[in-house]
C-alpha cells in the first residue's frame, strides 16, 4: 500500500465538491466506490451503497432538487496507508420544489487508495454547530 499525496486527496475531494455543485450526478458518482456507504443527517438511516444512494438522488432531482452552488472551507486532510480523511465545512444551496434552501455542514470523507486513483468508500454529513 501507498501513502497518497495530501494534494492528491484535496483534489480528489475537491472533483466531488464540483460535481455536487454542478448537480452532476455521473461524475459525482464516480468519485465513489460500489459498495461505499453514506451517513446524512437528514436521512432516517445509512445508505448501504452507491446505488442506493443514486437512486436517492434521482428521487430527489425528480422532484425539483438541484444545487445552485456549493463551495468547501477549513479544510484539513490526514493520511494514512492506502488511503485518507477529508473533513471540511461545505456551505450548499439548492433549489428545491418549494423554493431555495441554504445549509452549512461538516462533511468528512474517506478514500482509500485504489490502484492509480483514490476512490471515495465513506460520506458522512453532519449539521454545523458552530
Amino acid at each position: 500500500m501507498t501513502t497518497p499525496e495530501p494534494a492528491a486527496v484535496e483534489a480528489a475531494a475537491s472533483a466531488i465538491v464540483d460535481a455536487f455543485a454542478a448537480t452532476d450526478a455521473e461524475r459525482y458518482f464516480a468519485a465513489f466506490a460500489p459498495d461505499a456507504t453514506f451517513v446524512f443527517h437528514p436521512e432516517p438511516r445509512r445508505l448501504e451503497d452507491r446505488a442506493e444512494y443514486e437512486r436517492v438522488w434521482a428521487e430527489w432531482v425528480a422532484s425539483g432538487w438541484r444545487v445552485t452552488s456549493c463551495r468547501s472551507s477549513d479544510a484539513r486532510v490526514q493520511v494514512f496507508d492506502g488511503g485518507a480523511v477529508f473533513t471540511h465545512t461545505v456551505d450548499t444551496s439548492v433549489e428545491t420544489a418549494d423554493g431555495a434552501e441554504s445549509y452549512r455542514e461538516r462533511e468528512t470523507i474517506v478514500f482509500a487508495t485504489d490502484r492509480d486513483r483514490l476512490v471515495a468508500i465513506h460520506e458522512h454529513l453532519s449539521p454545523f454547530a458552530g
